[in-house]
């Protein structure tokens, strides 16, 4: 399955008070893994951002001069996310936003992400699976030891970045397993990233031995799995695991 791990920031909130997006930021997976695929863009907004909105991610009116505007990011943005599933964190605030950029469009036919879209809300998942507790991205990455030291504000690109990691971490998946890579191409303004490969083991590599159990090894062993289940008042799980693979 294609997923894109999205994020954005705005001039400030709600939508409906007429706040547009000045960030997004997007990184693709695949069969969950990152491709060094990724869409990153600063937007100019035609107003100004909120000083509570700056505080948080640091983007200022000033450095939004000259960005370009969402309509001339529109359809590269569009065929990055199209058809994939969407990874989001608190999602509702996200789609909000990006439903109403193709609105002031006129582009009825992209106003719906979930017409073109899946979308999984990973702040809905960690409040399942973590009830009363914290559950912003922060406190996930302190959760499953996802390493955050670079986000002093909120940026959509690192914060796609950390949420990739944190969805995969949530999910069971590996996420530091670091392979021999090859350069691709990237989409969206920022460039090219790495693919992993599998580095395989030369074929006349030195074999590694292999030492088999003792007779006197094995009797201690015995001995051992004897006094746990006395000890435990039944099987010991040992002698069940060789029981089920004979």
């Amino acid at each position: 399955m294609r997923s894109v791990v999205l994020d954005t920031e705005t001039t400030g909130m709600p939508v409906t008070d007429g706040h547009r997006i000045i960030e997004i930021g997007c990184v693709e997976l695949m069969g969950r893994r990152l491709t060094g695929r990724h869409f990153h863009v600063y937007l100019q907004p035609d107003r100004e951002v909120d000083e509570g909105a700056i505080a948080v991610h640091g983007i200022t009116n000033e450095f939004l001069v000259g960005k370009p505007r969402f309509r001339e990011v529109a359809d590269e943005f569009f065929e990055f996310i199209k058809d994939a599933q969407l990874i989001i964190h608190n999602a509702a605030f996200d789609v909000g936003f990006i439903n109403n950029e193709f609105a002031l469009l006129g582009q009825s036919e992209r106003a719906d992400v979930s017409d073109y879209c899946s979308v999984l809300d990973t702040l809905l998942m960690a409040r399942e699976r973590h009830p009363g507790q914290r559950n912003n991205l922060d406190a996930l990455c302190k959760r499953y030891g996802v390493d955050n030291s670079g986000r002093e504000l909120h940026g959509a690109l690192l914060d796609a970045e950390i949420l990739a990691d944190v969805y995969l971490a949530m999910t069971g998946g590996q996420t530091s397993l670091s392979l021999a890579g090859n350069s691709s191409d990237g989409a969206g303004s920022s460039g090219a990233g790495q693919v992993s490969e599998i580095r395989r083991l030369p074929a006349d590599r030195v074999r590694t031995r292999v030492l088999q159990a003792s007779a006197e090894e094995l009797a201690a062993h015995a001995a051992r799995l004897a006094a746990i289940e006395k000890s435990a008042g039944g099987p010991a799980l040992w002698a069940r695991l060789e029981t089920d693979t004979q």
